[in-house]
């Protein structure tokens, strides 16, 4: 059986879609999304106590598998820390997954004229950190929070253009 690869975003893409995102529940809920490589369900149920600014971490409670995991505080290369930290006075952000999925839907349809979930962004930010922040892989999957290499590597997607950066040194 063949498995189709999922779809991703670049970082220029995400910043057109936060642009035209007038809800600023919906625009840091993106911004969790790829930056943070979070699963709609860890943005729903992020809490203002979860956040650690002082020590740049966010403390993620029982998510897939009942696991906990702490993430660091990602810096944009593109989004202002400013736009991280707007993100994070949001929170709590008291939607649903399906308003959030329907919400990223409408957006990257509307922006890109692609049609994406809003879990594309968890794959983007994954590849992101990978691409453009150098993450090794195995530092991307403790990110992530799986058990397993394999699964990490489903997350991480190289495009033409990264490879003709690593070649070239664009």
């Amino acid at each position: 059986m063949k498995r189709k690869i999922p779809q991703t975003i670049t970082e220029p893409e995400l910043i057109k879609i936060l642009i035209v995102t007038k809800n600023l529940k919906h625009k840091a809920s993106f911004v969790l999304g790829f930056y943070q490589a979070m699963r709609i369900s860890e943005v729903t149920n992020l809490k203002p106590e979860n956040i650690k600014k002082t020590e740049h971490l966010i403390e993620l409670k029982q998510c897939k598998g009942a696991k906990d995991r702490n993430i660091p505080i990602v810096k944009p290369l593109q989004v202002s820390m400013q736009t991280m930290w707007f993100a994070f006075k949001q929170v709590p952000i008291n939607l649903s997954y399906r308003a959030l999925q329907i919400a990223f839907k409408k957006k990257a349809k509307e922006v890109l004229g692609r049609d994406l979930h809003f879990h594309c962004l968890r794959h983007s930010g994954a590849s992101w950190l990978l691409n453009k922040k150098k993450y090794d892989v195995r530092q991307v999957q403790q990110f992530l929070g799986h058990s397993k290499l394999a699964t990490t590597e489903i997350y991480t997607h190289v495009s033409p253009q990264d490879l003709m950066e690593l070649e070239w040194g664009e």
